[in-house]
């Protein structure tokens, strides 16, 4: 069975998750009816027969990133369950991603799902959206300014809370030197996760920026400081692609510190399970999707609000080897 450790927090998100699958699937025919729906989405139809409605979701992903494709494809899935016209743009130029909000406004379609990496250049746009009668709830990143946008709710994790994680973690494995590496400048999720890992941690932990869309840069960045501190015992980076990065790094560097990472994806498994790879950091980019069109959905339906005012937690869990076998299947499918 998977390892996994959460906050008492976490584990009040995971309950907020599945109550809103119960209030999504239950009927006065209980069980049946709720097999008969999953069977009805497992066949591409809906499970519901509510209107119609349009939400977007506008994302901060670049090109190419899996990890947005997971959170993609778990609400393409929610969405074809309730019956959900559903359109994904992303850009991860903070001013485009307004544009592309703004797009949607017009469009003047029936909820809205945005994330805000970089809460200062959404927040006008946002407001708008609210204005305009859209209901919005915001995803990933932001948890701390959504309440103040006029959003619903927030799912994500708590990056605060997920870099704590890490903390505990590199402690409970005697980690004396860490190099936590942001890989995207200006995004303040990512600063969080870094400054609790650094208060958690009993040893010392540096940042190191990186041009996150210049992958050699990233993997020369991340050798040029292992060669030039052999202290460093552990690596931290915030993204899945960049684990490899720095496993690439390691071995040239003549490194013997521990490669650890935030997100998970088949070749962190793999990585996980080689010993290549220490523990992953796992946000369940699937569960943030796939409820953020559901709570959409019971809000234009029912009036449902989850959370209470506070992000309804989707991580952080903590994944090792030991996980990674009973994981791997998912993370092969795309859904982890």
């Amino acid at each position: 069975m998977a390892r996994v450790r959460t906050g008492v927090r976490a584990m009040g998100a995971v309950l907020a998750v599945v109550l809103a699958a119960s209030l999504a699937g239950c009927s006065s025919t209980g069980g049946k009816r709720a097999e008969e729906r999953a069977a009805e989405a497992a066949e591409g139809r809906a499970a519901v027969n509510t209107p119609r409605w349009t939400f977007a979701m506008v994302t901060h992903s670049g090109d190419g990133d899996t990890f947005w494709d997971i959170v993609q494809k778990g609400a393409e899935q929610a969405a074809v369950k309730d019956n959900i016209n559903f359109l994904y743009s992303h850009n991860d130029e903070a001013n485009q991603q307004a544009q592309l909000v703004q797009t949607a406004i017009d469009k003047k379609v029936d909820g809205l799902i945005v994330s805000l990496a970089k809460p200062d250049a959404m927040k006008a746009v946002v407001a708008k959206a609210v204005k305009a009668g859209i209901p919005v709830i915001t995803v990933n990143s932001g948890s701390a300014e959504s309440k103040e946008f006029g959003a619903l709710t927030h799912i994500g994790q708590d990056e605060s809370i997920a870099g704590e994680a890490v903390g505990d973690e590199l402690n409970s494995r005697g980690r004396k030197k860490a190099l936590c590496v942001l890989h995207e400048q200006g995004n303040v999720g990512h600063e969080q996760r870094c400054a609790g890992a650094k208060k958690t941690f009993d040893g010392t932990l540096q940042n190191l920026y990186v041009d996150g869309t210049n992958m050699p840069d990233v993997t020369a960045s991340i050798e040029a400081k292992l060669q030039s501190d052999k202290s460093i015992d552990a690596v931290v980076t915030l993204g899945a692609p960049f684990a490899d990065a720095a496993v690439q790094a390691k071995q040239t560097a003549g490194s013997k510190a521990e490669i650890d990472t935030f997100d998970l994806n088949a070749k962190v498994a793999t990585g996980l399970q080689t010993d290549k790879l220490g523990f992953a950091v796992d946000q369940q980019p699937y569960l943030q999707g796939h409820e953020a069109v559901d709570l959409l959905w019971l809000y234009r339906y029912n009036r449902n609000v989850l959370g209470g005012g506070l992000p309804v937690l989707t991580g952080p869990q903590i994944i090792t080897k030991d996980d990674a076998d009973a994981l791997a299947d998912f993370t092969k499918r795309g859904t982890r």
